[in-house]
């Protein structure tokens, strides 16, 4: 016998997620395109971290970042997920602890000017709440892309970008936009320069 189907809990997805995205405030998205623009035309380098599915955003906000911003005639940016080396990931998480694993990685490649992006539906994951500490003490600028209350990296970052909802679904849908939209805002500014 097949189950019936419920069509009505994928369109109230589809309706919540508008109306969560609608909610995200303007005011930060330009702040964090600055910030990697400047990365970019400073030659700096933006890393990228996440949990679960907010790593899977990580990975393709790098993917965006590295591909898609791609503007002939401009070096592209330099932007890595420290959650995709899985080597890296399970050595400090296997002698160190997952709390950890991106705090670590940092500490050995993050420099002054660079940008630390953190992914976390509820701010609070230790990993994350770690690598924002240990970017901010290397000198990196840091973003934070949460949902819920925001925790504790709503408190840390230079850049908060909050969707407020109370949905792992919605905030990471979400967060895939709001990484979309960073995109097209960086290469939107890299296609008008080359257009003066």
């Amino acid at each position: 016998m097949l189950l019936s189907t419920k069509p009505e809990a994928a369109r109230d997805h589809l309706v919540f997620l508008a109306d969560v995205l609608r909610q995200v405030a303007s005011e930060p998205i330009p702040q964090a395109v600055e910030l990697l623009l400047r990365a970019r035309a400073s030659g700096r380098r933006v890393y990228a971290m996440g949990n679960g599915g907010s790593a899977a955003t990580a990975s393709h906000l790098i993917n965006d970042l590295t591909k898609t911003c791609r503007v002939p005639g401009y070096a592209p940016l330099r932007a890595f997920a420290l959650n995709d080396n899985v080597a890296c990931l399970t050595a400090w998480a296997n002698d160190a602890g997952y709390d950890s694993v991106f705090a670590e990685q940092l500490a050995s490649v993050c420099e002054p000017g660079d940008v630390v992006i953190a992914i976390s539906a509820s701010g609070n994951s230790p990993n994350i709440i770690n690598g924002l500490i240990a970017g901010a003490e290397c000198g990196a600028s840091t973003i934070a892309l949460v949902g819920f209350d925001g925790g504790r990296a709503r408190q840390l970052a230079d850049v908060v970008i909050h969707v407020d909802a109370r949905s792992y679904a919605l905030v990471e849908d979400a967060h895939s936009a709001v990484g979309h939209a960073l995109t097209a805002a960086v290469r939107e500014a890299l296609e008008s320069c080359s257009e003066r």
